[in-house]
C-alpha cells in the first residue's frame, strides 16, 4: 500500500497558506514546518519501516506536491524542490544536515546553534546557508540520532558521545552546559576507508615511509600516533591496521566505534555511560582489562585518554605486542608527558623512574600527524622511543618533514627528510623477514 492510500480521506483545505519568500527565510520554514506537521499527523509512517528508501523518498515527494497544491502555497520552483527535499530528509534524514552527510567532501559538520551550521572541506572551515527552524528542531535530531545507538541526552545527561550508521563521530552537547542552545559536532568518516595509497596520492607522506610503516606494523612494533584535534589520528589509525596480518585476533577499545578494520577476526568493544540512575558505566579501563582475558594478538584503543593508559601500557610489556593508539599531543615528547600525567590519574603511586621505564620499554615508535595551515595533512615526523638515558625517556627522530614556506596559492611546501639514524628495531624488521634498505636511513635523502 502506498503513502499516499494511509492518508485520511477528511482532510479540508484549512487555512490558505500565501507566501512567495525570495530567500529562505523565517516565513519559508513556517511553511516548511506547517507542511512537515500535517504530514506527521495524517500519514501513517509505520510504513515507513516495510519500504524501501527511494520509494519513501518518491511517495513522500508526491504527497508533498499535494500539499503544496491542496494549501494553495505560492513558491517558486526552485523553492518548491527545496521543500519536498528537506522535508524528506527530515522524515527518513537528519533533516538540513542530510545534503552534507552526502557529499563526500566534508569531514566535518558543526552545528553551534540552530541557525549557525558550519563545515569542514579539505581542512578549511566554511559557513554554511543551512539553519535548523528552532532548537526544538535541532534536539529532535539530537535525539533521533543518539537514540539509535541506545544513548540518551536530556537535562541529567547533557552531553553524549554517539555515531552515525555509516561510523561518523557525533557529540552533541544541550543546556544548562551549551548556553546558547544546543550544539552539535559531526566527524565523518569515508563510506570506503581510505588506503594507505591515498595518503601517498595526497602527499601526506612518501610511499617510501609509507612502506617502512606498513613493516612496523607487520613487525608488531607497538605504535602510538600523536597529533592535535582533526589532524587525522583515527583515519591513520585505520589505514596502519590493514597491515595486521588477516589470522590475527584483534580487539579494538573505543569510547564510540569509528575505527572501520577490514580484517575478519576483530572484535569490537565500546565504552558504556551512566545510566539514569548513575550506575553501570563502564570505562576503557574495564573494557582493557577484559581484552586481557580474550586471548588477543593484538589490542588497538582508538585513543587513550585516561587512566586505561596504565592498563595498556602493562599490557604492552607483557606479550602484547603490535598495540596501536591515538593521543592529543603537538609532539612527540608532549604525547610521553600526557601518558604520564594519564598514568597518574589511576591513584597508582609509582616512583617517577619506574613509570617513565614502564613507558620507553613500551613503545616503539610515535608518527606525529599535523594539520597545516593550508588544512593538508601530513605525518610530520617519525620517532623511535629508544629507552631511558638517566631519568629522561630517549627519543630519536627517524623521519621529519621540513616546510620550507608557503606558495603563492597559500599552499605549504615542504619535503620529508631522514635524519640519517638508523632506528634500533631494524633488526627486529629483518627477522621478521621485512626487507628495509639502508639507503632508508641516509641522511642525504630527502622525499616528495
Amino acid at each position: 500500500m502506498a503513502l499516499r492510500d494511509i492518508l485520511s480521506k477528511n482532510k479540508t483545505n484549512s487555512d490558505v497558506v500565501r507566501a512567495k519568500p525570495t530567500t529562505k527565510d523565517n516565513h519559508y520554514y513556517e511553511i516548511k514546518q506547517k507542511l512537515h506537521t500535517q504530514l506527521v499527523e495524517e500519514a501513517n509512517l509505520s510504513m515507513l519501516d516495510q519500504m524501501d528508501e527511494d520509494d519513501i523518498r518518491s511517495e513522500i515527494a508526491q504527497i508533498l506536491e499535494h500539499y503544496l497544491q491542496q494549501e494553495k502555497v505560492f513558491v517558486n520552483e526552485q523553492e518548491r524542490k527545496d521543500l519536498v527535499v528537506e522535508i524528506v530528509d527530515e522524515l527518513v534524514g537528519f533533516g538540513p544536515l542530510e545534503p552534507f552527510l552526502k557529499d563526500p567532501e566534508v569531514s566535518d559538520i558543526l552545528c553551534n546553534s540552530y541557525k549557525d551550521i558550519y563545515v569542514e572541506r579539505h581542512g578549511l572551515i566554511e559557513k554554511t546557508n543551512a539553519r535548523f527552524i528552532d532548537d526544538a528542531h535541532l534536539m529532535n535530531i539530537i535525539d533521533r540520532i543518539v537514540s539509535k545507538v541506545g544513548r540518551r541526552i536530556d537535562e541529567s545527561m547533557p552531553m553524549v558521545d554517539a555515531r552515525l550508521p555509516d561510523g561518523s563521530r557525533v557529540n552533541a552537547i544541550i543546556p544548562p552546559l551549551a548556553i546558547d542552545g544546543p550544539s552539535l559536532s559531526i566527524r565523518r568518516f569515508a563510506v570506503n576507508p581510505l588506503q594507505m595509497n591515498d595518503l601517498i596520492d595526497y602527499k601526506s607522506l612518501p610511499a617510501q615511509l609509507a612502506n617502512f610503516l606498513a613493516g612496523c606494523v607487520k613487525c608488531k612494533l607497538n605504535v602510538m600516533i600523536s597529533g592535535g584535534t582533526g589532524s587525522g589520528k583515527t583515519t591513520f589509525l585505520n589505514i596502519l591496521s590493514a597491515y595486521i596480518p588477516d589470522n590475527e585476533r584483534i580487539i579494538t577499545i573505543e569510547d564510540s566505534a569509528e575505527l572501520q578494520l577490514q580484517q575478519d577476526h576483530v572484535v569490537r568493544l565500546e565504552t558504556r555511560p551512566t545510566s539514569i540512575e548513575g550506575t553501570g558505566e563502564i570505562t576503557p579501563r574495564d573494557l582493557v582489562r577484559n581484552s586481557l582475558r580474550m586471548r588477543p594478538d593484538r589490542i588497538i584503543i582508538g585513543e587513550v585518554r585516561g587512566a586505561e593508559a596504565f592498563d595498556m601500557l602493562q599490557a604492552m610489556n607483557t606479550g602484547h605486542e603490535g598495540s596501536l593508539t591515538t593521543i592529543h599531543a603537538n609532539t612527540p615528547r608532549d604525547s610521553l608527558t600526557r601518558l604520564e600525567s594519564m598514568v597518574l590519574m589511576t591513584g597508582i603511586r609509582l616512583p617517577e623512574g619506574a613509570l617513565r621505564f614502564m613507558v620507553a620499554s613500551a613503545l616503539d615508535m610515535i608518527i606525529q600527524i599535523s594539520r597545516l595551515s593550508d588544512g593538508t595533512r601530513k605525518v610530520t615526523s617519525i620517532s623511535e622511543v629508544v629507552g631511558m638515558e638517566g631519568s629522561v625517556i630517549t627519543l630519536q627522530d627517524l623521519f621529519v618533514f621540513e616546510k620550507q614556506g608557503v606558495d603563492q596559492n597559500g599552499a605549504v611546501r615542504g619535503c620529508f627528510k631522514s635524519t640519517g639514524i638508523r632506528p634500533q628495531f631494524a633488526d627486529k624488521l629483518e627477522l621478521a623477514g621485512i626487507t628495509v634498505s639502508e639507503d632508508l636511513f641516509n641522511s642525504n635523502r630527502y622525499y616528495e
